[in-house]
């Protein structure tokens, strides 16, 4: 599907300093995030950006990027305003030649000049480093080894509030330091005899101390006072952090890697809470630069599939959360979660993750009525994990792989586990599969499915292991292919038939286990599991 240019820095940023200042009528804590700056290159220009050095320019890299070409020089791209002080600046960036040690791509807060910032920087010796460059002199403040691989994209974020700088790689463990010598500035992208693109930049206040509460008064109140109190100055160390998530909001399975630069699947982790009760709305923030949670309240009325961007959370509030009529598209997206939505009466696929999307969590949701699938994963998708889902009558529950025709860019992708669905009296496609390998299908109750459970085609490999069949005639086709796709391969273990067809299993597959660590429930306990935890209104 195409997509919509998103440089929409006034007005994102108008609409989260409003949610902002509700907020704190009301609250007291941590100010919550406003966003100053996004832009993701879809315009196909880097207006805005004040280049030196190097060979800069918009291409395509599945999508447009900002692209620094040259590797003999300092290369730079700045943006912002000088007064911009307390933020936390993030972008995706992909090395794409580092000919030495000392080469890297980096990140640059407090731009004082081109010569003078902070910078959170990939090297070519395998190390990430937080360095501050004054008059074009480098210090490291702090440092940790990882592998740095061209042509891998990494999502880098440098946080600046007060004097603590805070530096993180995909989420990991941060580097933190403190230092004095630069109080504001506009943000930057470098490289450094290097080359490399970079995508989906965005930068997000910050506040380095908590906020008082304020408490909207009636009648007479006393006048401010003509001097400001005194302030507490910044911390030194960043602040305390909140608790991780309990183990029931994380995947399991290939969703939970870390793989293609994504260190399993946080959504929208450490952005604003917003809250959708109409289309407009949800549409905004699902096309949204940046983290960003949303919650969705009542029934949301689409039509067609509507493109979701990287890094969100997509949870409906309570049992009632629904979206009907249309669904959601993953183009080239990554780091997304979908829990707890009703999604009825699609008019074309419910969700369809494709396009090189990855690690895609959909967990706790209940399909009906689409005219086409409930969920495809296609087009080179890879590490998703589709958990504790209803499809309730449904037609074509699940395809992986779109065509016979896609093995080129199918094989060694579409890495999936399917896990603790409820597959209630669905006709097809639990799931159909065409090249992938593992798909790792396991404690699923399967029940009525009138023509078949699960397909193995075109040389797939599926481990089927504790799930339990119920009336589903043709449980697993594999040997014989499926229709006019040619054959699968198929291992089935520690499987319940209760009047069902016999499995038909062919070769072997690699296991699972090879990737991750998994517990498979008994068998017999499926039934009474999946319907008492599958499908929304049902997290728990």
């Amino acid at each position: 599907m195409g997509r919509t240019s998103v440089r929409r820095r006034a007005a994102l940023a108008t609409g989260l300093a409003t949610l902002l200042t509700t907020a704190l009528l009301t609250v007291a804590g941590n100010a919550q995030a406003a966003t100053l700056f996004t832009d993701d290159f879809n315009d196909g220009n880097h207006t805005g950006w004040t280049t030196s050095g190097g060979t800069w320019s918009v291409a395509t890299d599945g999508g447009p990027v900002l692209r620094q070409a040259g590797t003999s020089s300092n290369a730079r791209a700045t943006a912002g305003a000088a007064n911009w002080t307390d933020y936390t600046v993030t972008a995706r960036v992909k090395p794409t030649a580092l000919g030495g040690a000392d080469r890297f791509a980096a990140v640059l807060a407090r731009v004082a000049s081109t010569t003078s910032y902070y910078y959170l920087a990939l090297r070519g010796n395998h190390t990430v480093e937080l360095k501050r460059l004054a008059g074009g002199s480098s210090t490291t403040l702090a440092s940790a080894s990882m592998p740095v691989s061209t042509g891998t994209w990494y999502t880098l974020s440098l946080r600046v509030a007060g004097t603590t700088l805070t530096g993180q790689v995909d989420g990991g463990t941060p580097l933190v330091a403190t230092d004095n010598r630069y109080a504001s500035g506009g943000v930057g992208l470098a490289t450094f005899n290097a080359s490399a693109n970079f995508d989906d930049v965005t930068v997000s206040t910050v506040t380095p101390g908590p906020t008082p509460t304020v408490t909207p008064t009636v009648g007479p109140t006393t006048p401010p006072p003509t001097t400001p109190p005194p302030t507490t100055p910044p911390p030194t160390t960043p602040p305390p952090t909140t608790s991780p998530p309990a183990a029931g909001d994380r995947p399991g399975g290939f969703a939970s890697l870390n793989a293609l630069g994504q260190n399993g699947t946080t959504g929208g982790a450490g952005g604003p809470v917003v809250t959708a009760t109409n289309a407009t709305d949800f549409l905004e923030y699902i096309d949204t630069i940046g983290p960003l949670v949303i919650q969705v309240q009542g029934v949301i009325q689409i039509s067609s599939k509507k493109g979701v961007r990287p890094n969100k959370t997509i949870i409906g509030i309570g049992s009632n959360a629904e979206i009907t009529g249309g669904g959601l598209d993953f183009y080239r997206s990554y780091n997304v979660i979908v829990r707890n939505i009703r999604f009825t009466n699609a008019d074309d696929d419910a969700i369809n993750v494709g396009q090189e999307s990855h690690h895609i969590w959909i967990d706790h949701n209940t399909f009906t009525g689409a005219v086409d699938g409930s969920i495809d994963v296609v087009r080179g998708a890879d590490y998703v994990t589709i958990s504790w889902n209803h499809f309730d009558h449904a037609d074509k529950s699940m395809l992986i792989s779109h065509s016979d025709g896609a093995g080129s860019t199918d094989i060694g992708k579409l890495k999936v586990s399917i896990h603790h669905n409820f597959f209630d009296n669905s006709r097809q496609r639990h799931p159909r599969i065409r090249f992938a390998e593992p798909v790792h299908v396991y404690n699923n109750y399967f029940l009525n499915n009138d023509l078949y459970a699960v397909a193995s085609t075109e040389n797939a490999g599926v481990v089927v292991e504790g799930n339990y069949f119920e009336n589903v005639p043709y449980p697993i086709f594999s040997a014989s292919g499926y229709a006019d796709s040619g054959p699968g391969r198929a291992v089935q273990r520690n499987n319940i038939f209760v009047n069902s067809g016999v499995p038909e299993t062919a070769g072997s597959v690699v296991e699972p286990g090879t990737y991750y660590s998994y517990r498979v429930d008994p068998p017999a306990s499926v039934p009474s599991l999946v319907r008492a935890g599958a499908g929304a209104g049902k997290l728990g």
